[in-house]
């Protein structure tokens, strides 16, 4: 380990260094500031004769005379089963009152896509409580399905209900794993306020989520830099768990803005040139690294999946950010404005949301046999509600026919009966699908064209018609 008193320049979270040797590139190093203090840092770029380092702790007290170490690894989480239950800050740190973590090892941080090869395709059913979700856009084992949302909107709660609820069927169809294997959530936060925080950790602790969880937080006023590690150490956690231990793991990361942020501006301090709005051109890759470590590998019982939860700037869909999200992710969800302006709790809008792997985690042995076509004919259903709406504030209700009117009821009770179920409370998948028949009752039978008949001669219920004809 060899020490350098080199600093040429200091700049942002940046600090360049001369050295005479090669030093590995994502190496961790050790600053001692003039006033005895240790900072951590990682070699974020290293050439013949030169090293640029990101500073974790902030670059504050860090002068020309200060002493360099390198310390010739990588970073590394130390895993063990026991992190379940503990909080840490976004470097990996306890930050709870537990006891000292003593780890079954030390994991690079730095983990790679699994082996196409080596993927199972993923097919099994995760209920996480939503209806919007489960009945429509359905989460799948080994998937990585982002949540879209926009500043102000009620994303934390959507994704404090997901991990506070999510579960896997105690029943499995064939070819399905082994009911004992075991659940576990990993929350990685990254740029929340204190408030957040302190929000995130009350309901953890309230409902008990906190036991099966292991919770990473990075607080808005911490280093910019420390937010390109925490979600890397969370899914080191998880890759852990997933494929040692046995576990389903899913792992929620909130807010993938910010840590889009955090690179811009290290790119912008080591004088980049920039991509798309100034974030990096390399922001793909970066983000593609991540999210392509969720998924199944063969032979393991374990499964990582994935739900990044990302606020568009300016609920623009087209911004790098959930651009490039939406290329690399099987889907997504959109948290709606409007929907939540009329207090619909989750604001979940199913048209423009999406999951990619819906159709291969449902039906007979997974969910139900009717859950796809119920899916459809609520998609379908409600599209024309919603397109109707439009119409409505041109002509008025009165001129519109009986069938039409039909649909605007229906989308009126979707969003009031489906989509709305708070944040306190968990539907199975079949409570879900029951109130999905209760509403597709409202339409006449011959409406229902994206059904099996026999599904709809077990399920229809003749006196909705009825009582929506009467009305």
């Amino acid at each position: 380990m060899k020490e350098y008193q080199t600093i040429t320049e200091i700049s942002g979270p940046l600090v360049h260094v001369e050295t005479d040797e090669p030093i590995g590139y994502d190496e961790i190093v050790e600053i001692e500031t003039g006033d005895g203090q240790t900072r951590r840092g990682q070699v974020l770029d290293t050439a013949s004769g030169h090293v640029a380092i990101q500073v974790f702790e902030g670059t504050e007290g860090i002068d020309t005379d200060s002493s360099v170490r390198f310390l010739g690894e990588t970073m590394k989480m130390p895993v063990t089963e026991d992190l379940l239950g503990r909080v840490l800050d976004g470097s990996g740190n306890p930050i709870d009152s537990g006891p000292d973590i003593v780890p079954d090892e030390r994991r690079d941080i730095v983990g790679a896509a699994i082996n196409p090869y080596s993927r199972e395709y993923p097919e099994d059913f995760i209920q996480t409580g939503v209806s919007a979700i489960d009945g429509m856009n359905t989460l799948v084992r080994g998937q990585k399905l982002p949540i879209f949302s926009g500043s102000g909107l009620p994303h934390n709660d959507l994704a404090l209900q997901i991990a506070r609820q999510a579960s896997v069927p105690e029943e499995e169809g064939e070819g399905g794993d082994d009911e004992d294997t075991e659940f576990a959530v990993i929350f990685g936060a990254m740029g929340i306020t204190a408030e957040e925080a302190n929000e995130f950790m009350d309901d953890f602790e309230r409902t008990g989520a906190l036991e099966r969880s292991v919770v990473f937080m990075n607080l808005a006023d911490d280093p910019a830099v420390e937010r390109t590690v925490t979600p890397r150490l969370a899914l080191t956690t998880a890759e852990y768990l997933a494929f040692d231990k046995g576990y389903h793991v899913l792992v929620i990361l909130t807010d993938m803005t910010n840590y889009c942020e955090a690179l811009r501006q290290i790119g912008a301090a080591r004088e980049e040139v920039p991509g798309r709005r100034g974030y990096p051109g390399y922001m793909y890759t970066d983000l593609a690294q991540l999210y392509e470590r969720a998924g199944r590998v063969k032979g393991q019982e374990g499964s990582i999946t994935q739900i990044p939860i990302l606020t568009m700037p300016s609920d623009d869909i087209t911004h790098p950010i959930p651009d490039l999200t939406g290329y690399i992710t099987e889907g997504q969800i959109l948290v709606d404005r409007g929907l939540n302006s009329q207090g619909i709790q989750p604001p979940i809008d199913p048209l423009p949301s999406l999951s990619r792997l819906m159709d291969d985690g449902i039906g007979e042995g997974l969910t139900r046999g009717d859950h796809g076509g119920v899916s459809d004919q609520l998609y379908a259903a409600y599209a024309e509600g919603e397109d109707l709406r439009d119409l409505v504030n041109i002509v008025g209700r009165e001129a519109l026919s009986e069938r039409d009117n039909n649909y605007l009821d229906f989308a009126e009770e979707f969003e009031e009966q489906f989509v709305q179920q708070g944040y306190d409370t968990s539907r199975d998948i079949d409570e879900t699908l029951d109130i999905g028949w209760d509403l597709l009752s409202m339409l006449p039978k011959p409406e229902l064209n994206r059904i099996d008949e026999e599904n709809i001669e077990e399920h229809y219920r003749e006196d909705v018609e009825a009582e929506v004809a009467a009305d």
